[in-house]
């Protein structure tokens, strides 16, 4: 069975270390090429996009491709829009691998927006050392309001994607620790944290290293998703449903 697992999360790397070797099936990771140095991963792996519905359609059938499994970004919408499509046009298959959101806890100081320009306006007029960890593409929403100080942490070298006067660049990948979490925050006397709803356990950290030091975290919510898709929330669930559907092949 030929799979496509449409990746860059924590889970497509996981059920990618599942399908390695297992009879029946020959996967194929897809990676947006958005991070320069990805882990080294078991399977074989398309780096790039598709160009757009059609494109994805076109791929499916010259590479004979049975199933997929969209475990993109929470946040790749777009994607995730497109895949639904490119698999309704070319009868394949479709199954969404997405980990549930984060929720509020007990002694969390959240404040839920819809958007990256609603969380630049919910950082307030008043100069603030703000905690960014967001991702390089949304950084430049930032530049909106030069009068913060940003900690910014990202994959990919930040470079000009947010040019305001006072940037403090990381450079790390998930997983996090939550002690050394709050001891960054503490270090780097930070006022306030904007994070997306990710979800997963990888990034967790940082919320509850805000929570023990009762800072305020800015969450920006998830966009939307196609709802009539099936989901499955982890690794051995997408594998369970792929082998259903491999069970029911001619």
């Amino acid at each position: 069975m030929r799979i496509l697992i449409l990746g860059g999360t924590t889970e497509a790397s996981a059920l990618a270390a599942r399908l390695v070797g297992r009879s029946g099936f020959s996967p194929l990771l897809s990676l947006a090429g958005r991070t320069r140095d990805p882990r080294p991963l078991p399977i074989p792996t398309h780096i790039g996009g598709f160009g757009g519905v059609e494109g994805l359609t076109r791929f499916l059938h010259d590479e004979h491709i049975e199933a997929v499994v969209d475990a993109t970004h929470p946040f790749a919408a777009i994607m995730s829009r497109n895949a639904a499509e490119a698999c309704a046009k070319a009868g394949v298959p479709l199954v969404a691998l997405r980990r549930p959101p984060w929720t509020q806890q007990e002694g969390d100081r959240w404040i839920n927006v819809l958007s990256m320009e609603a969380a630049v306006g919910a950082l307030g007029d008043a100069p603030r050392r703000v905690f960014l960890t967001i991702g390089r593409l949304e950084l430049p929403h930032f530049a909106a309001a030069p009068q913060h100080t940003y900690l910014v942490r990202t994959i990919e070298p930040v470079g000009d994607a947010l040019p305001v006067p006072n940037v403090i660049a990381i450079r790390d990948r998930a997983p996090f620790d939550e002690a050394a979490e709050r001891a960054l925050m503490e270090r780097e006397r930070v006022d306030v944290l904007v994070t997306k709803n990710s979800g997963g356990a990888a990034t967790y950290p940082k919320i509850a290293a805000a929570r023990a030091l009762g800072l305020p975290v800015i969450v920006v919510a998830r966009p939307a998703m196609p709802q009539d898709i099936e989901e499955v929330t982890t690794a051995d669930a997408a594998l369970d449903w792929l082998e259903r559907h491999h069970a029911r092949a001619p």
